[in-house]
């Protein structure tokens, strides 16, 4: 999709290169590089895979918000770390008060810190949102977005909810079992894959996620129904909403066993509509004002000095390749 405004899902994809490469690839002092190195390849591909003209990495400032947790207690708990002093993105909470911690690497979690450095100095595009995950700030953006087709890239497939045609397209590049074998889908590739409705994919396939729930989430889901059953109910029924009505309605012709299910779930089906739909007013901050690609690195010493000390030459020279600027070198 070339001259599109491309948002990276940035947790997820430092996170598969941290686990996609081995954590012997290390800096001239020794420290572990592997994420900082496979990010950033990782950016230099999709640029030359896509053509976007515009890029944002979007960020988790709160990976466990408690807008989520307050109406799911469940939600990601079981990823929260037992004693960690740190968050995901690196940083100290700052406020003093008592966080969830998301269980990261040891050695992952130094290697953000080096990834945003490195984005700084490149002059790639961040976006965040107080008590928001990245997921919220990809829908918020791609909902604004008003002019540029959208390519979102991510291996999370909660947020194949964004695909749309209107008012541009939008489009999820899903990439859960690696770039390599990335898909490209909008609404009609989701309502082949996972036989939702076309004309409401994105939503439906959002739906379908709340009545099978999902143990990578915490999110138990409506018992007895699986992905299938979900799936030809919300095609059925058209909406959440109407199959809901329906199952109220004893006359109706949802099957005996789901229309229990659904009536015993409906306070979890109540909450699972703010849990699992990304918002689309998230208030950014932390974002960058200009999001179109560098035609030049933003600090160009900055990141010299960050390929010299992180020994990730070979990895800029790819994304300033990318980019089309000219090679940044080591320092002598």
């Amino acid at each position: 999709m070339a001259g599109s405004v491309m948002l990276l899902d940035g947790a997820s994809l430092w996170f598969r290169s941290f686990f996609a490469l081995p954590e012997k690839m290390t800096s001239p002092d020794g420290r572990p590089v592997n994420a900082v190195r496979g990010f950033i390849d990782t950016i230099a591909s999709l640029v030359t895979r896509e053509q976007p003209t515009r890029l944002v990495v979007c960020l988790d400032l709160d990976w466990r918000p408690a807008f989520r947790t307050d109406l799911i207690p469940s939600y990601k708990a079981h990823r929260v770390a037992q004693e960690a002093p740190h968050t995901v993105d690196g940083s100290d909470s700052g406020d003093g008060a008592d966080v969830d911690v998301e269980e990261v690497p040891d050695t992952l979690t130094p290697q953000v810190e080096m990834i945003m450095d490195v984005l700084r100095c490149a002059g790639i595009a961040t976006s965040g949102a107080v008590g928001c995950e990245a997921d919220d700030v990809i829908g918020t953006l791609a909902y604004d977005e008003a002019t540029d087709p959208v390519v979102v890239v991510s291996g999370d497939r909660d947020l194949l909810q964004v695909v749309s045609d209107d008012p541009v397209p939008v489009r999820v590049l899903y990439v859960g079992r690696g770039l390599a074998k990335a898909e490209m889908m909008g609404p009609v590739e989701v309502a082949e894959k996972y036989a939702v409705p076309t004309e409401r994919a994105g939503m439906a396939y959002a739906e379908m996620s709340m009545l099978r729930g999902d143990p990578s989430d915490g999110l138990p889901g409506v018992p007895g129904i699986g992905e299938k059953t979900a799936a030809k109910l919300i095609s059925e029924f058209g909406s959440l909403d109407a199959l809901e009505a329906a199952a109220a309605d004893s006359g109706s012709t949802v099957p005996t066993r789901s229309r229990k299910s659904l009536l015993a779930s409906t306070e979890y089906l109540t909450a699972a509509r703010t849990v699992v739909l990304v918002r689309t007013d998230a208030e950014t901050i932390d974002s960058t004002d200009d999001d179109r690609l560098p035609a030049e690195p933003a600090d160009p010493g900055g990141l010299a000095d960050l390929v010299d000390e992180l020994g990730i030459g070979a990895s800029v020279a790819r994304l300033s390749k990318a980019l089309g600027w000219p090679a940044v070198a080591e320092r002598p």
